[in-house]
């Protein structure tokens, strides 16, 4: 038998008159697996086989990857990694080469992380587009910066809502002497996640200051000792993390196991306060032991959790030695990764831009895909970018998926069509994963993510077909829907998806969930005849299917701004069945300036977000 996966076998050859001793069959069949299987024997006498050997022809073989040295890797030279006995002077210059190439590339193919080995350190970390710093500590109290992790938006005069994708992580931070205050002014993909903010009196603005927009953003397994001031952040989602105090609201804040959270008074101010979080794994990280050797962490499941996973506790997981991965640096093809996989190793994807002319196939339970500094991984030939099988713990984190020229059908698939496997204990997670379609150049894909696995966990997903930059009109850079979930006991912590030009999210498998969820309806259609669904204005943001019975969702926010043409209308930003089993909770809409109209915000109940009634609230529905 062969098999392209190691779970689906076809027969190539059959016999049931085998003659025993030593035999030459000829075969034929294609496969990245074979086996010899057993069915059925004469007599009591069970199987004995001495030697059993393949010899292939028309095919192509792959040798081993390169095997990584787990305390002396090559991370390429996109990385840069610290220890304390590394002068000042010399992070501080490395930090300012990048962010002065970095403050206002959002659309470049440079990518860089900063990792700092456990100690402490003085740095004023300004963080600029595809960055990423983090300690390298099993803690992050295990590496103190004694300065700033901060990110600006003066590139855009205070506006920060072009500020996307940067990473800080796994880091404490004490401010200088006479300094109160850190900004992270930043909006979608910009994680503040398994962060220390020290110091009691200490605040970190999520603004610039008062001098622009911003509409971000997450804070996950983070502490904050003072007070968090989201000021004009439009929406924020922060989960499983420990505040001094919070203050500020405009349309969607949404807290989620969080000790320190403002009390609950959706809409005045709009903040959405959940107890707990239900089940949920945070993100896996690369850190080096006590005896100098990399490892990545990867955290247990935690049930009805709240606060973070390490302070004052030790972290429940399991490491993976670093020997264990294929150390992936730019120019690597898609056929070695895949070599890599099918050979049993993970993935550390360091930062690059990487070309794949094939998709990349995860079919081995709890494989780890980790990338630094937003390593991007881009489809050339109207392939999807990976395809992971229903198999148990697989955990993808930390990449950006940017659609090529070729319509890619899918850009990531969470198991093939018709998954069925019960990985309830060990359930498929998705951490800090981003799509981009456009913006770079032409990218189009019917799908971004679409999950057919059952009991799969989201932890915080940008799907974004571009508004601006290069490669984007409505007939240019073509997307229909952002994701859709066809599996059963899905969840999605900190959602956003944006403009895409059918339903942005579509929901068909039962018992969903969704904590936070933030979208704009694309700007640019030409007119409303562009943007029609039948006879009805528009395609909801969120659609959750007619044969659906049950379905949660909670702080659910939708904003249209149509810039081409201001009379458009969207009919209504939720659709969902009217059964007992459906309830959404804390729903906004916003008409942006005025320009254009969201008529209902589910169903047909909510009133109408417009110029001179720009925002409205809903409690519950339908």
């Amino acid at each position: 038998q062969t098999s392209p996966d190691g779970s689906a076998w076809t027969d190539v050859y059959s016999t049931t008159t085998g003659t025993g001793g030593t035999e030459t069959l000829t075969v034929s069949g294609t496969g990245r697996y074979v086996r010899m299987y057993g069915t059925q024997r004469g007599t009591g006498y069970g199987y004995s086989l001495w030697e059993f050997k393949v010899f292939t022809s028309g095919g192509t073989t792959t040798p081993p990857v390169e095997p990584t040295d787990p305390r002396n890797p090559n991370f390429g030279p996109n990385v840069n990694v610290f220890d304390p006995s590394t002068p000042a002077a010399t992070i501080q210059n490395r930090f300012n080469q990048l962010f002065t190439a970095q403050e206002t590339n959002q659309f470049g193919p440079e990518r860089y992380a900063v990792l700092f080995k456990p100690g402490n350190y003085t740095a004023d970390v300004n963080l600029g587009f595809f960055t990423q710093v983090s300690g390298l500590g099993l803690s992050p109290d295990d590496v103190n910066l004694n300065g700033h992790v901060r990110v600006e938006a003066n590139w855009m005069n205070g506006n920060a809502t072009q500020n996307f994708w940067r990473v800080a992580e796994n880091l404490s931070v004490t401010l200088p002497a006479g300094t109160t205050v850190e900004r992270y002014a930043v909006s979608q993909a910009a994680p503040y996640r398994r962060m220390h903010l020290r110091g009691a009196g200490n605040q970190i603005q999520l603004w610039n200051g008062g001098d622009g927009w911003s509409s971000g953003g997450l804070m996950a397994d983070t502490k904050v000792d003072g007070a968090v001031v989201s000021g004009s952040q439009q929406q924020w989602y922060s989960r499983n993390s420990e505040f001094g105090s919070w203050a500020g609201s405009v349309w969607n804040m949404v807290f989620q196991g969080v000790q320190g959270a403002p009390p609950p008074n959706f809409p005045n101010p709009s903040h959405t306060v959940i107890g707990t979080t239900p089940t949920v794994r945070e993100k896996p990280f690369l850190y080096v032991d006590g005896a100098g050797e990399y490892k990545v962490f990867v955290p247990a499941l935690r049930q009805n959790s709240t606060g973070t996973s390490w302070y004052n506790k030790t972290p429940a997981g399991s490491s993976i030695s670093l020997s264990q991965f294929f150390v992936v640096r730019p120019g690597t093809t898609a056929a070695t990764m895949n070599a890599a996989l099918a050979q049993g190793r993970h993935l550390l994807v360091t930062p690059g831009v990487y070309n794949l002319d094939q998709a990349l196939q995860v079919n081995r339970a709890d494989t780890v895909i980790l990338g630094l500094g937003l390593a991007t991984l881009k489809p050339t030939a109207g392939t999807a970018a990976i395809k992971i099988a229903d198999v148990a713990g697989v955990k993808l984190a930390g990449v950006l998926v940017e659609a090529g020229a070729a319509n890619s059908p899918t850009l990531i698939e969470v198991g093939a069509a018709g998954s069925a496997a019960n990985n309830a204990a060990n359930p498929i997670s998705l951490h800090d994963v981003f799509v981009r379609i456009g913006g770079s150049g032409v990218g189009r894909a019917t799908n971004s993510v679409v999950v057919n696995s059952n009991h799969v966990i989201g932890d915080h997903l940008w799907l974004w077909r571009a508004d601006h930059g290069d490669g984007v009109g409505w007939s240019v850079n073509t997307a229909d829907q952002g994701l859709v979930v066809n599996g059963a006991d899905v969840t999605m912590y900190g959602l956003f998806v944006e403009h895409f030009q059918r339903y942005q999210t579509v929901w068909n498998g039962e018992r969903g969930r969704t904590y936070f969820y933030q979208n704009e309806m694309p700007y640019e259609m030409p007119n409303q005849a562009a943007w029609m669904n039948g006879a009805t204005r528009g395609y909801a943001a969120y659609k959750v299917a007619d044969a659906v019975n049950t379905h949660q969702a909670w702080g659910v926010g939708s904003y249209c701004v149509f810039t081409l043409d201001q009379s458009v209308v969207g009919e209504r930003a939720i659709e969902a069945p009217v059964k007992s089993g459906i309830r959404f909770t804390n729903m906004v809409t916003v008409s942006l300036g005025g320009q254009g109209t969201i008529n209902k915000i589910i169903n047909d109940k909510g009133g109408t977000a417009q110029r001179g009634a720009e925002i409205q609230y809903l409690t519950a529905g339908p």
